[in-house]
């Protein structure tokens, strides 16, 4: 397998469906990283933990329609062309 533009595309959204299948009580909170956890003080910076944790639970809500045509149309493209 040639390292093309297909297979970086192909690897991103796998990345992204890794990243919407995390379920947050089951595997998150087990390694500390549940939603009560990164909880910080008015004004403060949110620490990389809590950014983190916000972009997952972001790309969870946000991608989960898109995700799904995604997925469609590269398994049709693998179907087709192999």
């Amino acid at each position: 397998m040639a390292f093309t533009l297909y297979s970086l595309l192909q690897a991103s959204l796998l990345i992204v469906n890794a990243v919407a299948v995390l379920h947050e009580e089951r595997f998150l909170r087990h390694v500390g990283w549940g939603s009560d956890q990164g909880i910080g003080g008015f004004g403060e910076e949110p620490g990389i933990k809590a950014q983190l944790t916000n972009l997952i639970r972001s790309v969870r809500t946000v991608m989960r329609v898109p995700l799904i045509a995604l997925n469609s149309i590269t398994i049709i493209l693998l179907l087709l062309f192999g």
